[in-house]
């Protein structure tokens, strides 16, 4: 199968960062023999030399039109989150959704992406610090701005900066697998799998993992996701109260303790499936869950299918021989 072809929107005035980033997770960037890279479009309203906030230049040649053949439309940034975007631009989003193209905002181009009515009735996340705007502009949207993305089948939307490459991740994952995405993280050094409910900012800056016990609970639990973890053991080990460890953990993953050992059980899951020939049985007491039944329950609840069916999608082999699929 043909790897999607995506086509990225660019406006003047453009973040050369947030530019980059579906480039960086899906293009030309892999070494060779990692992933077939997708092929990537930056196009324009108006083709031609666009300024961005780096102070220099780039020059952009395709137009609107790159987006009637493109599988996945991204829109990375807007820097005008309390005006509309062009009519033009809205009506050529519209387009490309309705014929099915997988639509994408990131951080504050997901304005964009609500002014073309696309979010209408539907949840969406976005920078943070635009919330309040982005409410009164698009009332229609259910915004969640304490989620990292948010992911509505044909429309998915992330929040602010580094956000963006957790949304990317997000969509390799599910198009080349976990195990693909995990690869891809590990070259550009970013965390391979955070929840899309993590939260947007951490209150405090991270300590230095050796005088945190919280970081150490979390490396903990990592290396022995096979086991039960109750709430009281893990805040013991923390040496903290249950009420304070669980408001300490949720300040630092955005998420409760069970959700959090859900999903990273799930991504142990993903990745068992995809590398190795072990039975379902082995996979779901390895990963945490203990039983068939129960992995096959939080697979259908979370992916929408069934361990069997991940593995014949995704087949463990060689990485240089995997080539992403639409």
């Amino acid at each position: 199968m043909r790897a999607p072809g995506v086509a990225v929107l660019a406006f003047d005035g453009i973040s050369p960062f947030h530019l980059a980033v579906p480039s960086l997770v899906w293009g030309p960037e892999a070494p060779t023999g990692d992933l077939e890279p997708w092929p990537i479009t930056v196009a324009a309203p108006e083709p031609g030399r666009l300024r961005t906030t780096a102070g220099y230049a780039i020059d952009v040649t395709a137009g609107l039109d790159a987006l009637d053949t493109a599988d996945i439309v991204v829109v990375p940034w807007w820097s005008h989150p309390e005006s509309p975007a062009p009519s033009a631009v809205s009506a050529a989003l519209r387009a490309a959704h309705e014929r099915g193209a997988l639509v994408v905002g990131l951080c504050l181009g997901v304005f964009v992406v609500a002014d073309a009515g696309i979010l209408d009735g539907r949840a969406a996340t976005t920078h943070w610090r635009w919330a309040d705007t982005f409410r009164r502009r698009f009332p229609l949207v259910r915004l969640q701005p304490e989620e990292l993305y948010v992911d509505e089948g044909d429309v998915v939307t992330g929040a602010g900066a580094t956000a963006g490459i957790d949304t990317c991740l997000h969509l390799l994952a599910g198009r080349a697998g976990q195990a693909a995405a995990n690869r891809v993280a590990r070259r550009i050094v970013a965390a391979p799998h955070r929840p899309g409910g993590q939260a947007q900012f951490i209150e405090l800056p991270v300590p230095v993992p050796d005088e945190d016990p919280l970081t150490a609970v979390l490396a903990w639990i990592q290396s022995r996701l096979d086991s039960p973890h109750s709430i009281d053991e893990l805040a013991a080990r923390a040496h903290m109260s249950r009420s304070t460890f669980t408001r300490a953990f949720r300040a630092r993953t955005g998420t409760t303790v069970h959700h959090w050992l859900v999903a990273q059980r799930l991504a142990r899951a993903r990745h068992l499936l995809e590398t190795t020939t072990l039975g379902i049985d082995t996979i779901a007491t390895r990963s945490g869950f203990g039983t068939p039944a129960r992995l096959r329950e939080h697979f259908a609840t979370a992916l929408g299918t069934t361990p069997t069916r991940y593995r014949t999608e995704f087949p463990a082999g060689p990485p240089e021989r995997r080539r992403i699929s639409t």
